[in-house]
């Protein structure tokens, strides 16, 4: 171990950002070159038949891993306090795959509503074919949790903030009741919109930390990647069970996820300063009801997120006072700086028009038509004239 690496394993002295610069590997093992070298296989060959047999050699085909991916892996552990991360393709494979990792036939699985989209899709239309009872709660349920919990209820899936409409959850009550239950249920969380750089969900009773690494790691709109990091109790049927469905990811991605997370610290820093001041100019605005965002504090979920969180992402949502969707399209055709984009968490601001018509509890703002933003890397500036001129075509609109 290198006494770069050694500095940054000291996660207790060591600022993120310090660790974000080191972590993920050694220099010394590739000749003191900083960044790991790009692997790229599928055949990896043996140098006998014995080495072969008794699989003693580290690698053994492409789909187990390469050095880069095990250096991304690696730094994703240490980022979330992790036994062990497993890598697939997009951050709704990390989703879909931890469940089918640990889901059964028979089993209930317990689903917060405010949660992203397709992960319902995937419930409803994958698992409960499979035999598995897909249930879905309030993310206020507080202590009344426990009256949702039965004998067989296996999994439990969080997000918090909420998707879109940004309720939290209050996530160690939930996953507290739910061991406390069932001390085999595997909680699971969906933390893309803080990263661990902002909340640590195993740190807070998870056992699984769902993380879509085509947000803030990759943050450049040119990766599309997933990771799941489990403690020590679940991460060997992490790895054994990925294995089994042959995921994996490319060397390519891999090494630029671990290239633009050195700057992710830095950016999401900027980032949530950019997004508090639009915050502070689009409160004056009469057009804009209310803005659905945790880290402020009029936000029905702030308290819990100033109790857990250390920061606060760039993506919110803006409800637009007494608007149809129509009229908000006009608001959204014409932006100029913002594109019309799905996804977020990279350099450059989007804006789309959520739905909430999927829900079963959770309906989303009633007062007017929700947008979506996110915050990039341009200047506030710029982007609250972009959004003031729109508004103003918006209202022009009217006429």
């Amino acid at each position: 171990m290198s006494k770069n690496r050694k500095m940054a394993d000291k996660s207790g002295s060591a600022g993120i950002n310090t660790r974000l610069a080191h972590i993920g590997n050694d220099p010394q093992d590739f000749h003191g070159y900083v960044n790991p070298p790009v692997v790229r296989a599928s055949t990896i060959l043996y140098p006998d038949y014995e080495t072969m047999r008794d699989r003693s050699q580290k690698y053994h085909y492409g789909i187990d891993g390469t050095p880069t991916t095990e250096a991304l892996k690696d730094a994703l552990s240490e980022l979330e306090g992790a036994a062990g991360t497993a890598l697939v393709p997009s951050g709704l494979a990390a989703i879909s795959v931890s469940i089918l990792c640990f889901a059964k036939a028979g089993m209930h699985l317990l689903v917060v509503d405010s949660l992203y989209g397709p992960t319902r899709l995937f419930c409803d239309t994958v698992l409960s074919p499979l035999g598995v009872e897909v249930e879905y709660f309030s993310p206020f349920v507080g202590d009344d949790f426990s009256k949702l919990m039965r004998p067989n209820t296996g999994i439990v899936m969080l997000e918090a903030p909420g998707s879109n409409s940004m309720e939290m959850c209050d996530v160690p009550l939930l996953a507290g009741i739910a061991h406390d239950r069932n001390k085999d249920c595997i909680v699971m969380m969906d933390n893309t919109w803080a990263s661990p750089l902002f909340f640590r969900p195993l740190d807070h009773g998870v056992d699984v930390s769902i993380h879509a690494l085509t947000k803030y790691p990759a943050g450049h709109a040119d990766v599309l990647m997933g990771g799941i990091s489990t403690n020590a109790k679940h991460s060997a049927q992490l790895q054994s069970s990925t294995r089994a469905m042959g995921m994996c990811v490319g060397g390519d991605d891999a090494y630029l996820v671990l290239r633009s997370m050195r700057s992710m610290g830095v950016r999401m820093r900027h980032q949530e300063k950019t997004t508090l001041q639009i915050y502070q100019w689009l409160q004056s605005q009469k057009e804009v009801s209310r803005v659905l965002y945790p880290a402020l504090p009029d936000d029905p979920g702030h308290e819990l997120w100033a109790r857990d969180f250390s920061g606060a992402s760039s993506l919110f949502t803006v409800v637009l006072k007494d608007r149809s969707p129509d009229q908000a399209g006009v608001f959204l055709n014409a932006l100029r700086i913002f594109g019309l984009g799905y996804s977020w968490a990279g350099y450059e601001s989007l804006a789309v028009m959520p739905k909430f018509d999927d829900r079963q509890i959770c309906r989303g703002p009633q007062d007017g038509t929700s947008i979506r933003l996110q915050i990039g890397l341009e200047d506030a500036e710029d982007l609250i004239a972009d959004i003031d001129q729109a508004l103003a075509a918006m209202v022009a609109g009217d006429s």
